[in-house]
C-alpha cells in the first residue's frame, strides 16, 4: 500500500515537474537557512568560548580596594592589603582550587643592549601558566625551582620579543630590568589582544624574585584556578574569609574585587542562547514561507483532480485513502526539498570558511571567528522543524481532498 502511495505521489509530481521543483526550491531554501542561521548560532557560541579559553576560562582574580563601610571600629576608606598569609588562608578555605597564585606587577625599563622599552613586569607563581593558559613558542615558562632559588629568569611575551630582539633569537640571552640582569628562558605564543591591551608585551619573572625590583611583601593580587567549584557560593567564600582577616565587611564591594571568569561566560552563554532561540525563529519563518508555497501548490493540485478524486472514491476509496496519498505527495516535497537543503547548508558552510568576528577587534584572534558549525543536534532540530512545518502543510489540502463529496466531484468540470 505505502509503495502504491508513493508511485501515485511521484506520477502526480511528473505531472507538472517545474511546478514541483519550484516548491521543493522554497523547501530546501527554507531548510537550508534553519540549519545555517543555527550553525551561526553554534559558530558564535564556540567563538565565545575560544575567547574565554584563550585568557583563562577557570580564572579567578581578587583584587584588593579600600572600605566603604564601617567595620569593627574601624572607618571607611581603610587601604585593604593581601600577603602570603592571605595565600594560605584561601588554600585552606578553599582546598578544590588546584592552584592559588600571589601576583606583583610594576611597570619597568626592559633594555638588550641599546634597545630600551617599558613593558609591565609580572612576578607570579609558577601555576598561573595553567590558570592563564600560557603557551609558551620557545624554551620553557617558569618553574617551582626557578622561584624556590629567586633565580633572575625571565619568559617574554611575543611583542616584547620582537622589540628587544628584532628577529634574533632571544632564549638564553640576557635583558635587563630596571638594571638588574635577567636570563630569557622562554618566549611566549601570542595572544589575543585589543587595542593597546598589553597581553603580548609583558615580562614574567618568578614571584620571589621581584624583591629585586620591589619590595614583595605586600600582593598585587591573587589568581586562582576555579575547576570543579560553585561559582555561587566561590565568591561568598572568597569575601568571607578575606573579610574575617582583614576587619571589613563581606559584601563590601569596594574592599574587594572579585573577577570570575566562568561567571562572565556563564552571561554570554544566556545572550547565545537567546541568540540560537532569535535565529530558530527567523529559519522557521523562512521555512513556514516555504509551507505556504507547498500548500498552495497541493490545493491547486487538488482542484485540478477533483474529477479524478471522485473516480476513486466511487471506486471505493476510503476517505483515509485519499488522506494519505494527497499528505504523501506533500511529504515527498518535503522529503526531496530537505535533502537539497541540507545539501546546500554543507556546502554553504564550507564555502564559507572563517567569517571574521573577534579578530577584526583583536590581534592574534583568528581562531575566535565564527565557523558555520552544523553538528548532528542542528540538522536533527532542523529536521523536526521541517517535518512538522511538512505536515501542516500538507494536511490542509489532503483533508480537502479527502472530504470531497464523491458525486460534486464526478460533476466537477
Amino acid at each position: 500500500m505505502h509503495r502504491d502511495l508513493l508511485k501515485q505521489a511521484y506520477s502526480a509530481m511528473r505531472n507538472d515537474l517545474r511546478r514541483t521543483l519550484l516548491t521543493m526550491a522554497g523547501m530546501a531554501w527554507g531548510i537550508a537557512t534553519v540549519v545555517l542561521l543555527l550553525s551561526y548560532g553554534n559558530g558564535f557560541g564556540k567563538a565565545i568560548e575560544t575567547i574565554f579559553e584563550s585568557f583563562g576560562a577557570t580564572a579567578v582574580g581578587i583584587f584588593p580596594g579600600r572600605t566603604s563601610q564601617q567595620a569593627g571600629g574601624n572607618k571607611a576608606g581603610v587601604t585593604v592589603r593581601f600577603t602570603n598569609d592571605d595565600i594560605e588562608l584561601l588554600r585552606n578555605n578553599i582546598p578544590l582550587s588546584r592552584h592559588v597564585v600571589r601576583m606583583l606587577q610594576k611597570d619597568s625599563t626592559v633594555q638588550n643592549n641599546n634597545r630600551s622599552f617599558t613593558f609591565a613586569v609580572m612576578g607570579l607563581d609558577p601555576s598561573i601558566q595553567a590558570i592563564w593558559n600560557l603557551d609558551i613558542a620557545e624554551g620553557r615558562f617558569l618553574n617551582d625551582a626557578d622561584n624556590m632559588q629567586h633565580g633572575l629568569y625571565a619568559v617574554i611575551a611575543s611583542e616584547a620579543k620582537d622589540k628587544l630582539f628584532s628577529g634574533m633569537p632571544a632564549v638564553g640571552e640576557s635583558i635587563r630590568i630596571d638594571g638588574v640582569t635577567f636570563e630569557v628562558i622562554g618566549v611566549g605564543a601570542p595572544r589575543m589582544q585589543e587595542g593597546d591591551n598589553d597581553n603580548n608585551r609583558v615580562v614574567y619573572i618568578p614571584y620571589n624574585s621581584m624583591d629585586v625590583l620591589k619590595d614583595n611583601h605586600y600582593l598585587d593580587g591573587i589568581w586562582m584556578d576555579s575547576t570543579g567549584l560553585d561559582h555561587d557560593k566561590l565568591e561568598g567564600t572568597i569575601r568571607g574569609t578575606l573579610a574575617t582577616a582583614h576587619n571589613f565587611k563581606p559584601d563590601d564591594h569596594r574592599a574587594l574585587f572579585v573577577f570570575d571568569a566562568q561567571k562572565q561566560l556563564q552571561q554570554f552563554g544566556i545572550i547565545t542562547l537567546a541568540l540560537k532561540v532569535l535565529l530558530a525563529f527567523i529559519g522557521t519563518v523562512t521555512l513556514g514561507i516555504g509551507g505556504v508555497g507547498l500548500m498552495n501548490i497541493m490545493l491547486v493540485s487538488v482542484t485540478q483532480r477533483t474529477r479524478e478524486i471522485g473516480v476513486e472514491k466511487a471506486l471505493g476509496a476510503r476517505r483515509h485513502h485519499i488522506l494519505f496519498q494527497f499528505l504523501s505527495e506533500a511529504m515527498v516535497i518535503t522529503a526531496a526539498g530537505g535533502v537539497l537543503g541540507i545539501v546546500l547548508s554543507y556546502a554553504v558552510s564550507i564555502l564559507a570558511g572563517r567569517i571574521t568576528f573577534y579578530s577584526a577587534m583583536a590581534s592574534h584572534a583568528e581562531a575566535a571567528d565564527i565557523r558555520l558549525i552544523v553538528s548532528p543536534m542542528i540538522l536533527l532540530v532542523a529536521t523536526s522543524i521541517l517535518a512538522v512545518v511538512g505536515v501542516i502543510s500538507g494536511m490542509v489540502p489532503a483533508m480537502r481532498a479527502a472530504n470531497l463529496d464523491p458525486i460534486e466531484a464526478l460533476r466537477y468540470e
